[in-house]
């Protein structure tokens, strides 16, 4: 059986390894098992037991502490893959591997996905790349003609699949049509993908196919091993005429007759695996049959990683627009918040005009640049505290256009320019830059004009307090016809009946209500009742992580630190951190009323 390891991520000796053997020590004194030099770190900070339930983390009372998931521990079960901290060293357990257990897969409550251990039988196996290779190479025997049709069919499924990673950035879509491909020509029963997750270092299942309706999915966990970490395609022709396979593990099996499996590989890095079965038919899959899944695993790899270059840039362009937003939020404290609540309210109005998800995403990103345009706008116009005069108000109204000034040259930002150029544009044509009348007016304009007036209306301002969400609903509606699209008044009145605007709303520390405000944007954050001091939650308006304060018997958020927010983020080891959890933390709790007091 193999060793569990400890393995160090950062800092000097990054990516050391240390086997966990009988009393296995951290600290700074050089008699530790593993030696961490650092002057935030005890002589002997930590220690780690295996035990009959587990491996244990304990720390001896060491100065500065241990930390799983950002929470301070005095013991702790480990899980496969657990990232914790001891002084500024991040260190991550790692199980060994043993005949009986194997900690390479993880799937999710709901993937209907059961791994089982189990011998291959009667099995042929080679490296992938090889059989790609010799894939289409002419046989020197004589090919009947129905062998030359079935080379037909697995040449144009190859084919198909490759036209569509051209065309597709949807990994669900991708699988679906490549298992689609499959099992059109082969007998498989079930059908599985799944693919390595970077931050466990596990399989998770992707995507299953069965032909069995709402059945679990058994599948064999020593093939899938074999598969992804050698790099070979297996064949199992007959499962259960192995000596080693008994009935009763048969049973536990599910079945399972034949077997084909074999890795989804992107310039030598193993991405994923393709898993198919049979149940209860013995040598159902032939030799072609594994040529073809190693054929379409290659589009498949390439998919992947173009969906995953698309996740990666589509993920810096929405944080640049976010930063973009930002410059303009922390130029106003008064209008702080105002982007973000006017994007979701925007969201809420298209969402029940029945825009499509795909352009529900575009009204997002439109709302967040609805306002770039003033960064062009003086300090002293933009933070005024007083009513603008005539002068400066003309001034205020060059920002619509100043904004789409900015986005015309970017083809990615081309689609957004609207929301921005044409939120100030009123239905009866009284509205600015272009004085433009009822459809005339883009409907992502007018869309974004309903709630960028009913935030104005309901948010505090330098010169006065913000209403009610009943008084800013009456005008909006006393609006509808002159100022706003009727269609998008009434499709707002809709969205605030369902609940889908009142979260978001900006509220104030003084609010008789169960939840803390977001000291960036001001919105409502609900806090659940057994909330305790120090833990983390995300706005869900401007998308930051903020860390609960308790003061006088009540809860008030700050805005969480980078490092503690990474920490959360990282976290995904399901520990509950309560008294029944077997786990004890070192946490200050506070005493809670339902309702926050008053200040």
């Amino acid at each position: 059986m193999a060793k569990h390891r400890i393995k160090q991520l950062n800092g000097d000796g990054a990516n050391q390894e240390f086997d966990i053997t009988d009393g296995f020590t951290m600290g700074r004194s050089q008699q530790n098992s593993m030696v961490l030099n650092s002057p935030l770190i005890s002589r002997t900070h930590a220690r780690i037991e295996v035990t009959d339930g587990g491996v244990v983390l304990k720390d001896l009372d060491s100065g500065n502490g241990t930390f799983v998931d950002g929470r301070r521990i005095v013991e702790v079960k480990l899980e496969n893959g657990q990232v914790f901290m001891i002084g500024n060293f991040e260190l991550r357990f790692e199980e060994g591997s043993s005949d009986d257990e194997f900690a390479l897969y993880t799937t999710s409550s709901d993937s209907g996905i059961k791994l089982k251990k189990g011998v291959e039988g009667d099995v042929k196996a080679a490296p992938a790349k090889e059989i790609m290779q010799t894939m289409f190479t002419p046989s020197s025997n004589t090919v009947s003609a129905e062998r030359v049709k079935d080379l037909q069919l697995r040449l144009q499924a190859v084919y198909e699949a490759n036209e569509i990673i051209s065309t597709e950035h949807d990994l669900h879509k991708v699988f679906e049509r490549i298992v689609e491909q499959i099992v059109r020509l082969v007998p498989a029963s079930n059908a599985v993908i799944m693919l390595l997750d970077s931050e466990s270092g596990k399989l998770r299942s992707k995507y299953e196919y069965s032909t069995s309706e709402n059945a679990d999915i058994q599948v064999s966990s020593t093939v899938i091993k074999r598969s992804f970490i050698d790099g070979e395609a297996v064949l199992v022709y007959d499962a259960s005429a192995d000596s080693r396979f008994g009935e009763a593990q048969s049973i536990v099996m599910g079945n399972i007759a034949s077997v084909m499996c074999c890795p989804m590989t992107f310039n030598q890095q193993h991405l994923g695996i393709l898993y198919l079965d049979t149940r209860g038919t013995a040598n159902a899959f032939k030799e072609s049959d594994m040529e073809l899944l190693v054929g379409l695993a290659g589009p498949a790899a390439v998919a992947i990683k173009n969906a995953q270059y698309h996740d990666e840039l589509e993920s810096d362009f929405q944080t640049t627009l976010r930063l973009l937003s930002n410059a303009i939020e922390m130029r106003d404290h008064y209008t702080l918040g105002h982007t973000f609540r006017v994007t979701k309210y925007s969201v809420a109005i298209a969402r029940e005009l029945g825009w499509s998800e795909e352009r529900l995403i575009e009204v997002e990103m439109g709302g967040v640049l609805h306002d770039v345009g003033k960064i062009a706008i003086p300090d002293a116009i933009l933070g005024k505290a007083d009513k603008l005069t005539d002068e400066e108000y003309a001034m205020m109204k060059i920002h619509p256009q100043r904004g789409a000034d900015m986005m015309k040259d970017c083809k990615k930002l081309e689609p957004l320019i609207p929301y921005c150029l044409y939120h100030h544009e009123q239905f009866d044509g009284s509205g600015y830059p272009h004085g433009l009348v009822g459809d005339l007016i883009p409907i992502e304009g007018r869309v974004v004009a309903v709630g960028d007036t009913f935030d104005a209306i309901t948010s505090n301002r330098p010169y006065r307090d913000g209403r009610s969400a009943e008084v800013g609903l009456d005008i909006i509606l006393k609006c509808k016809g002159t100022q706003f699209d009727p269609e998008c008044v009434d499709a707002f009145v809709r969205a605030f009946k369902k609940g889908r605007i009142e979260p978001f709303m900006q509220r104030t520390q003084d609010d008789d209500c169960e939840g803390v405000v977001c000291p960036f944007c001001s919105a409502f954050i609900v806090i659940p009742l057994d909330s305790a001091e120090d833990d983390l939650h995300k706005c869900n308006v401007c998308y930051r992580m903020v860390k609960l304060q308790a003061q006088h018997d009540m809860f008030f958020a700050v805005l969480a630190t980078a490092a503690e927010s990474e920490l959360d983020r990282s976290s995904d080891s399901g520990i509950a951190v309560k008294d029944d959890s077997g786990i004890s933390v070192r946490r200050k709790k506070v005493e809670k009323t339902k309702k926050p007091k008053k200040k």
